[in-house]
C-alpha cells in the first residue's frame, strides 16, 4: 500500500492549485490531509473529482479552521473520529480508519501558538492522543500520519539554536511528546531508511524559505514496531507543491 499524507492548507484553495491532478500523479492508495479549512460538505465537493476513493472528513465545530480527511480507494472496515474527548474533538483532528492489517490515524496536532499560550493546552492532548494509539495497538497495529506540529531532532529544522524553545514546534515538552509517542514502540518511518538525511516538509511563506530551504519537518509517518519489517520505503515529496507543507509518503508490503 501506498500511503501518503499532507497539510494542504485548505483544501479548496489547494484544489485551485491543482490538488487533484497531484493526487492522480501520486497514486496513493490512502490519502490523509491535515487542515482542509472546510465543512464536510465543502470538502466532498472540493474533491467531486476524486470519485474512485472513499471520502471521509471530519471538520471542525469553527468554519474554516483545522480539519482531516482520509481518501482511500478501499473502503475502510471502520472509521472512528476524535478521541472521544469534547475538550479535543471541537477542531476535527484526529481520523482512525481500520484497514485490514492495520489501523491508520491521521492528526493534525494542534500549534503551541504565538507565545506558547497553547503549550499546557498542547501537553495534554499529546498525552490523551497516545492514549488513543495504545488503545488501538490492542486490537491490531497502528500507523500514525500527519502534521506532528513538532521537530523530533536538530537535523529536523534549519535553525534549531535560533527556534528551541521559543517556537512553537520546537520546545522540550513537544518533543518530549514525540519521544514518549517513540517510546511507547513507533517508528519514525524516514528515519528508519535516511537516518542522516536532511529534508524539511514545512516552510514559512515568509521571506523565500522554500526556495532557501530554510524548512521544519512537521510531518511523520509513525509506524508500530509490529509493522517494522513490512515498512518499504518512505518519502518527503519536495518537489510537489500547492500547500506550505509538502507530501509524505509510506509504502508498505
Amino acid at each position: 500500500m501506498r500511503l501518503i499524507s499532507w497539510n494542504v492548507n485548505g483544501v479548496r484553495a489547494a484544489v485551485k492549485k491543482d490538488l487533484v491532478s497531484s493526487v492522480r500523479q501520486m497514486q496513493p492508495d490512502v490519502l490523509c490531509l491535515q487542515e482542509t479549512k472546510a465543512q464536510d460538505h465543502q470538502v466532498l465537493e472540493a474533491l467531486q473529482d476524486l470519485s474512485d476513493y472513499h471520502i471521509t472528513p471530519y471538520s471542525a465545530v469553527r468554519p474554516g479552521y483545522s480539519g482531516t480527511a482520509v481518501i482511500s480507494r478501499q473502503n475502510p472496515i471502520a472509521i472512528q473520529q476524535g478521541l472521544g474527548i469534547e475538550e479535543h474533538d471541537q477542531e476535527g483532528r484526529v481520523i482512525s480508519a481500520e484497514f485490514d492489517r492495520f489501523f491508520l490515524v491521521t492528526v493534525y496536532t494542534p500549534n503551541s501558538g504565538n507565545g506558547l499560550k497553547r503549550l499546557d493546552y498542547r501537553e495534554r492532548w499529546d498525552r490523551n492522543f497516545l492514549l488513543h494509539v495504545q488503545s488501538l495497538e490492542k486490537t491490531k497495529p497502528v500507523i500514525i500520519c500527519g502534521d506532528l506540529n513538532v521537530c523530533h531532532r536538530p537535523i529536523d529544522i534549519a535553525r534549531p539554536q535560533a527556534n528551541y524553545n521559543k517556537s512553537p514546534g520546537y520546545t522540550q515538552r513537544e518533543i518530549d511528546g514525540m519521544d514518549r509517542l517513540i517510546d511507547a514502540g513507533y517508528v519514525d518511518s524516514f528515519r528508519q531508511f535516511y537516518p542522516d538525511t536532511v529534508k524539511y516538509s514545512w516552510w514559512s511563506m515568509r521571506a523565500g524559505a522554500r526556495e532557501r530551504n530554510i524548512g521544519w519537518r512537521l510531518d511523520y509517518f509513525l509506524a508500530s514496531d509490529a509493522l517494522k519489517d513490512k515498512l518499504h520505503n518512505a518519502a518527503i515529496l519536495n518537489d510537489v507543491f500547492g500547500s506550505d507543507h509538502c507530501p509524505v509518503v509510506l509504502e508498505v508490503n
